[in-house]
């Protein structure tokens, strides 16, 4: 599965889009400046989408991704 797809899999999954979880992930103190904290690993991201979101491994994975500025919205 591309990115994109990642991606709009989980929008479908859970009404929330990259911005969404950028916020989300400043409230849930992962990330602070729109960085990801040295602290933060990719298991603390998994298992918050996990539990809150329902999302498997690959689709956490995404996110996480995305909260570490390896990939953006615009990425394949």
């Amino acid at each position: 599965m591309s990115f994109q797809g990642y991606l709009k899999t989980i929008l479908a999954k859970t009404g929330k889009g990259p911005d969404d979880f950028r916020k989300l992930a400043e409230q849930k103190g992962f990330t602070a400046d729109g960085q990801l904290k040295a602290s933060t690993k990719a298991g603390d991201i998994v298992q918050w989408l996990k539990t809150d979101y329902d999302l498997g491994q690959g689709h956490a994975m995404a996110i996480y991704a995305l909260l570490k500025g390896i990939k953006d919205e615009n990425s394949d």
